[in-house]
């Protein structure tokens, strides 16, 4: 596996994570397909602490090591204290583990002074988020985020991005990038199939997230002919739950239950305002899934050709996008073979090949440039 001559390839990559959002689902995915290439994996996780469920995942992948801290995550309110900390604390884990890479999966660790090279990952970012979101810029009291975002993307010894959209946000809110690159996310096409498919529309993703924009989906549900089924978390970041009114909610589902109800799902309902990339829309496809997504950049250079796109602030064009399909199995059935197809293009081994290549063009730069 890889384009990675095997003098390039590390043996060991330190890599942040944290517990909230799709970042750990990605994580585990990468660091499942360097185990087999014989690339072990240091996960330093911050923020909230990862569950049962997601620790007995980690624990399942080879050469995967886990260290926790609750250090506050860049994004969230106040965290200068902790970042400081967090940073003592990485440099630490660096120390003792020397890894031949550091791959931040954020943007402030990635000023550090590391002696390892750097790859930063951008899977979204606030001001992006902000944007898309509320269609201005963010205020005045996200500038200290900024300016860490700034930093880490200058310092950083290479930065890649799950899309070209997301990579063009980065440059167009913070600085050009020269040393940038796409590496699309990706899954393992196995852990998901199309079952017996039945007249179901399903949603997943964190609720309150008005980026995800399922409150739209919800509130549209009583007016479509077939049922609509909510997985994912509602308590928002305030710690208060955003409740479903017209929508099942299925709770937090586990990996396996989860694919299951993809698998029986005809539909796959995603009016994202914002997404850089999207790991239940591809999931979603690989498992037959017709796709109704946003109109939004990432979206359509991802699904282009292979879905149903739709307004994410136009209700009624919703409500009739859905109602259209549900009278048309024969077109439920062939966007669910088109997604399905095009899913394949997104599956872990490339997701894996391509950071092998970012990993080992680090490091003969590194080897270059080292002082004999």
């Amino acid at each position: 596996m890889g384009h990675a001559s095997a003098p390039l390839r590390p043996s060991r990559v330190l890599m942040t994570a944290d517990a909230v959002g799709g970042v750990w689902d990605y994580a585990l995915e990468l660091a499942r397909g360097l185990a087999r290439v014989g690339v072990s994996t240091s996960l330093a996780v911050m923020g909230p602490p990862p569950d049962a469920a997601r620790a007995a995942a980690a624990a399942k992948i080879e050469g995967l090591t886990l260290d926790h801290a609750p250090f506050k995550l860049e994004w969230m309110a106040d965290p200068e204290e902790d970042l400081h900390k967090a940073g003592d604390w990485l440099l630490d884990l660096e120390k003792r583990l020397r890894p031949d890479i550091v791959h931040v999966n954020g943007y402030a660790a990635a000023a550090l002074p590391f002696r390892a090279p750097v790859l930063c990952v951008g899977h979204s970012c606030v001001m992006s988020w902000w944007r898309a979101v509320h269609g201005e810029n963010a205020p005045k009291s996200w500038d200290g985020y900024a300016q860490r975002v700034s930093d880490g993307l200058r310092l950083a010894d290479m930065v890649a991005a799950p899309t070209q959209a997301m990579l063009d946000a980065l440059e167009r809110h913070y600085q050009h990038l020269p040393r940038s690159r796409v590496i699309p996310n990706g899954r393992d096409p196995q852990q998901y199939r199309p079952l017996p498919k039945q007249p179901i529309i399903l949603a997943a993703g964190r609720v309150w997230d008005k980026a995800k924009n399922i409150g739209m989906l919800d509130a549209v549900a009583g007016a479509l002919p077939w049922s609509v089924f909510v997985a994912g978390s509602l308590d928002g970041p305030d710690g208060q739950p955003k409740p479903l009114r017209h929508s099942r909610h299925l709770g937090h589902l586990p990996a396996d239950q989860l694919a299951r109800w993809f698998g029986r799902s005809s539909i796959f309902a995603h009016p994202a305002r914002y997404e850089p990339f999207g790991l239940a829309p591809l999931e979603a496809a690989l498992s037959g899934c017709a796709l109704v997504l946003g109109d939004i950049p990432s979206l359509r250079e991802l699904w282009d050709g292979a879905a149903v796109f739709v307004d994410p602030d136009d209700r009624a064009n919703l409500v009739r996008t859905m109602t259209a399909l549900a009278d048309n199995p024969a077109r439920v059935k062939a966007l669910g073979t088109a997604a399905r197809r095009r899913a394949h293009d997104y599956t872990a081994l490339r997701m894996v090949r391509g950071t092998l290549d970012a990993y080992a063009e680090l490091r003969a730069k590194a080897a270059a440039t080292a002082i004999p």
